[in-house]
């Protein structure tokens, strides 16, 4: 019998992984792996990340996703520790857990962190990077990917033998299960098209990706995790199991090309308002227990005098009767608004006299929703193509609820509780196309003023 002691498995990358190992060292300075669930991108990027730090002493490099919370799981306590001991086994490299950022023995830093959490980030962007890496990009809205681009800036050098060293290139790194084409990583990656303007990437040979799937990184999966991915619905088996983008929504009712071609920026001059209305689509939530409930949409628009209507502000919250009354009610105060309108049919009475205690002064008439989700949304949807409902600045959840809703019904993965609000604004903006007999079962908006008497539109 044989004294030697077992060695360690040898960490082998996948052939998918070496051809991204090229790509990613290649001369692009924005790379993308995107593809199927557990493919090996996260992994893989991570390991690349550590890496570049170990090559460049004294350089910092952050992991971030959407949510502090993901990453914190998902990146500082699971991949990072793993990496670690299957591809550096003889680096010390602990994670602090108050900061949460690991240092190497050569002074170089990782930090992982959150885009959620405002003073964690500003904490965080408050440094210049040699490296970012945005985990699961999908669920990152450009203007926060752009801001985050200002960071990839710190200057590193390599210094592998302490004779030659040479400039750690800046790189920026992104992964995600392709979300539908209308979405920036597909506009920049795969299109090469600016995300805002839609015009050509000026310099497209610097935004490189590959596709990394499921069976690309079979060896590492465990047994009947593919026949899982094979049992799901066609729309997530496309997304999670093939690793391809998805087409716009079927017949969707209002398109994100009409909203980009009559979008206002926040700088350009806006027409005097005759009417000024804060939509609310409550929820139910309490102020006790409200993790888990939708969020409460919260939206300010406006009628101008050039008879458009304005998205001008998305106060949308997940809290409350106590929160969620002062938001809305300070909403109104801000813009000077006319009224506030709420579903009826969900709580109206609650939903009254939360706003009344956040503030009697304020103007509450209620809404009635005779009709599905879907079609309260086609009175509008011509006006949107017609030009005649702008938004004033980007509001990437509430337009990413819009554009899912299709002639079939809401097809996006919650409850558009920003969009229904928005849309309870515009059936008090143009109550034209809403005020017609119950028996047709469209939109009926109903008024009353703080006494609940029946007042009808002044306007």
């Amino acid at each position: 019998m044989s004294n030697s002691t077992p060695t360690k498995p040898k960490f082998e990358p996948t052939p998918k992984q070496v051809e991204a190992l090229d790509l990613l060292s290649g001369p692009a300075m924005y790379c993308m792996l995107f593809g199927g669930s557990r493919s090996g991108k996260t992994f893989w990027l991570t390991r690349c990340l550590i890496l570049r730090a170990l090559k460049a002493p004294g350089s910092r490099h952050a992991a971030l996703r959407f949510r502090f919370n993901h990453a914190k799981q998902s990146l500082a306590l699971d991949t990072f520790p793993k990496v670690m001991r299957l591809c550096f086994p003889g680096v010390n490299a602990s994670m602090d857990k108050s900061d949460w950022y690991a240092k190497f023995p050569n002074g170089s830093e990782l930090w992982i962190g959150g885009l959620d959490d405002k003073q964690r980030t500003e904490k965080i962007l408050g440094t210049e990077f040699a490296t970012l890496y945005l985990n699961e990009c999908s669920q990152i809205n450009w203007p926060s990917v752009e801001i985050v681009k200002t960071r990839l800036a710190q200057k590193a050098m390599m210094d592998m033998d302490g004779k030659n060293p040479c400039p750690l290139p800046l790189r920026m790194w992104f992964d995600c299960n392709p979300p539908p084409k209308s979405h920036w990583t597909y506009k920049l990656f795969i299109q090469k098209i600016d995300p805002e303007s839609r015009e050509p990437l000026s310099d497209p040979g610097n935004y490189a990706s590959l596709k990394m799937n499921p069976d690309d990184n079979l060896v590492n999966l465990a047994e009947g995790y593919l026949e899982t991915l094979q049992g799901l619905s066609s729309r997530n088996r496309k997304r999670f199991l093939e690793g391809e983008f998805s087409d716009a929504t079927p017949n969707q009712l209002i398109s994100e090309e009409d909203i980009d071609k009559w979008r206002r920026d926040d700088t350009d001059r806006l027409p005097d308002f005759i009417r000024m209305v804060v939509g609310v689509d409550p929820s139910g939530a309490d102020d006790e227990e409200n993790a888990h409930n939708d969020a409460i949409g919260i939206v300010v628009g406006a009628l101008g005098t050039d008879g458009n209507a304005y998205l001008l502000e998305d106060c949308t919250v997940k809290a409350g009767p106590g929160v969620w009354g002062r938001v809305a009610t300070s909403a109104w105060e801000r813009h000077r608004g006319d009224c506030i309108v709420a579903e009826e049919n969900f709580g109206g009475a609650m939903v009254k006299q939360t706003i009344k205690v956040a503030n009697p002064r304020v103007p509450y008439k209620k809404v009635s929703a005779a009709r599905g989700k879907a079609q309260r949304v086609e009175p509008f949807a011509a006006l949107y193509e017609q030009g005649k409902i702008r938004h004033v600045g980007r509001f990437q959840e509430l337009e990413d609820e819009l554009i899912a809703f299709s002639t079939f019904g809401y097809t996006g993965p919650n409850s558009p509780n920003r969009a229904d609000a928005w849309i309870w604004c515009l059936a008090e903006l143009f109550s034209g196309l809403t005020r017609v007999e119950r028996k047709s079962k469209v939109i009926v908006p109903q008024y009353q003023d703080s006494y609940g008497g029946g007042l009808g539109w002044m306007g």
